[in-house]
């Protein structure tokens, strides 16, 4: 067997299980085999695109162009990544990242199987690094923000209160002296029963529990149900 060949199908596959292991210890959907399947046959199809190119060849025809299967992959590889996205009843697309991550792993692939290995390597680093390290960097001295986390609230009330009795007793999670709660409202409704249902956003600050938040409407009075759902952060 071809040395080269080895090494490469081998870094290929050190280099997917890299990717693999950080999603696998986020629990995201996009798993260990996954990256390390999709970054060895990416590896595999870009070494049979260009030897083929070397083999087939000739004088009188050299219009074959040894990069030719390794471009499909790159449109291939979208189809995995659509998968992983998912749009939430909320409208809150979830997934990015990982979608991200399949094709990342293919390039990884495509390079090392071209024989850019320093390049390849530099990659994958980088690569870890900017989901692991810099969003964390970027939210300690960036703008507060970046440091709030955003919740879905579905609330339904009795019918003989207003909303605004709501959102007066909800406006006292905000601290003393400072306002660490955004609160917008996105739908009101109307329910058969004379109940009102109230969807609200809320941004607050990512030390306050999403379970504060839902026992502290939830022991309003003339609060019947309450729906609570992460919508982002770290």
């Amino acid at each position: 067997m071809n040395f080269e060949l080895l090494l490469k199908l081998s870094i290929a596959l050190l280099f997917g299980m890299l990717i693999g292991i950080d999603r696998e210890l986020k629990h995201k959907p996009l798993g260990l085999k996954t990256c390390m399947v999709i970054c060895v046959a990416s590896c595999l199809v870009t070494i049979v695109s260009i030897e083929s190119f070397y083999k087939f060849a000739t004088p009188t025809y050299n219009a074959v162009d040894p990069m030719r299967l390794a471009a499909q992959i790159v449109s291939g590889v979208g189809f995995l990544g659509a998968g992983v996205i998912l749009r939430r009843q909320n409208d809150v697309i979830s997934g990015l990242t990982s979608a991200a991550m399949i094709w990342a792993a293919s390039g990884l692939g495509i390079a090392v199987g071209a024989g850019f290995y320093v390049e390849a390597f530099i990659a994958v680093i980088l690569l870890i690094i900017s989901v692991n390290v810099l969003p964390f960097i970027i939210k300690a001295i960036g703008p507060t923000a970046l440091r709030q986390n955003d919740v879905s609230v579905t609330i339904v009330i009795e019918a003989n209160y207003q909303m605004i009795d709501l959102i007066t007793e909800m406006e006292k999670l905000n601290s003393k002296g400072k306002r660490d709660l955004d609160l917008r409202i996105t739908n009101i409704k109307a329910l058969e029963n004379g109940s009102q249902q109230l969807n609200v956003t809320i941004s607050t600050t990512e030390k306050r529990y999403t379970t504060e938040l839902y026992n502290f409407i939830r022991n309003i009075e003339y609060v019947r149900t309450v729906e609570i759902q992460q919508l982002s952060g770290f």
